[in-house]
């Protein structure tokens, strides 16, 4: 509906998110699918209509301004959050959504083609076996694993100018005091996602020698 359009364009606005009219429009109807096909396969356990835009449409925005270069990896995307309303918001990047989960690429593949989202690629696989022969310029996470073994999970995807962007929800004190060694953190600042009234952060980790 035009107002629920209207109101995600604002929210995104307020990220600092330039959502056209077109993209809102399809950000929203990547929720319907989301709805349909988790009637059958439980992809998600956020199911109320207002919720999803806020848990998953304006969570996984925040990240837009911490995106750096052009190829962009999703690791953990389950059912493609945050790689795909990224993908919407930023068609000059390309996306590569990675989880070992049939069901959930399954599902990705499925909204790839039912949106029309020419610049992602669904791949099913363990991240950790991925080996890439381009490194990633940026990688981001929501959710997928504590920081350690996030950035040990992901080291065949980067390259010596590779940022790791991680989304969190407190402040992961804890987990930053065990980072393997070559990675450090390069900036970490709190998120105001509209309506969420939850704490999130997101963390920018880059090689130890930038």
């Amino acid at each position: 509906m035009a107002s629920e359009r209207s109101q995600l364009i604002e929210d995104a606005g307020r990220l600092g998110v330039p959502l056209t009219d077109s993209q809102a429009q399809r950000a929203l109807q990547l929720l319907d699918e989301l709805s349909s096909w988790n009637r059958s396969y439980n992809l998600t356990a956020i199911t109320e209509r207002a919720a999803m835009i806020r848990g998953h449409l304006l969570d996984s925005l925040a990240a837009y301004a911490d995106l750096d270069g052009t190829l962009i990896a999703d690791v953990g995307t389950g059912a493609g959050f945050p790689g795909l309303p990224l993908a919407l918001a930023a068609p000059q990047r390309a996306f590569t959504l990675i989880d070992s989960v049939a069901k959930k690429i399954r599902f990705v593949t499925h909204a790839v083609r039912k949106l029309e989202i020419s610049n992602v690629t669904p791949l099913q696989a363990r991240v950790e076996a991925l080996n890439p022969a381009t490194a990633f310029d940026t990688v981001i996470a929501r959710a997928y694993a504590a920081l350690p073994d996030l950035l040990h999970s992901v080291a065949g995807l980067c390259g010596p100018a590779t940022r790791v962007l991680a989304l969190k929800g407190r402040y992961p004190a804890d987990e930053l005091s065990q980072l393997p060694p070559g990675w450090r953190l390069q900036q970490a600042r709190a998120l105001d996602i509209p309506g969420l009234g939850a704490e999130r952060h997101i963390l920018r980790f880059v090689p130890q020698a930038l």
